[in-house]
């Protein structure tokens, strides 16, 4: 059976490709995803995007307790440094997430230099574009 990855994009990353593509690109995030997917047969991926705090809570609580998932991918857009209540989330479930940012958090305003739920996750990777998600994809299946 192929191991499987979730990946859960928080708010306004369904705009990726239409916002501000000076930092995101011009690529829509559906599309890139797709097509990781498809370079990644040795895998099964899955994908969700909520634009709403608890939604993104409710998917971690649904997944991060299922055997099957071999790690969580998650861009939790600005709620990254807000959120005490994902970080809890992470923190009580048992799958390992690794936290992707597509720019480079650090090089952009004060406020996204802190990240809630760095301490709670695996790993992180920022600032390669979308290739962010091919390379925490890579790190998960090396678990």
């Amino acid at each position: 059976m192929k191991p499987e990855i979730l990946i859960i994009n928080g708010p306004n990353l369904n705009l990726v490709g239409r916002r501000e593509p000076s930092i995101y690109g011009d690529r829509s995030l559906d599309e890139y995803l797709d097509t990781l997917a498809a370079s990644t047969p040795e895998a099964t991926i899955n994908r969700m995007q909520s634009n709403h705090e608890g939604d993104i809570i409710d998917m971690l609580h649904e997944w991060g307790f299922d055997k099957s998932i071999k790690g969580i991918v998650l861009n939790a857009g600005a709620y990254t440094h807000t959120s005490l209540a994902i970080a809890d989330a992470i923190a009580a479930i048992e799958v390992p997430v690794v936290e992707v940012h597509i720019s480079n958090v650090a090089s952009r305003e004060p406020i996204r230099h802190h990240s809630m739920i760095t301490p709670v996750c695996r790993g992180v990777i920022a600032g390669f574009g979308l290739d962010s998600y091919r390379l925490a994809v890579e790190a998960i299946l090396k678990f």
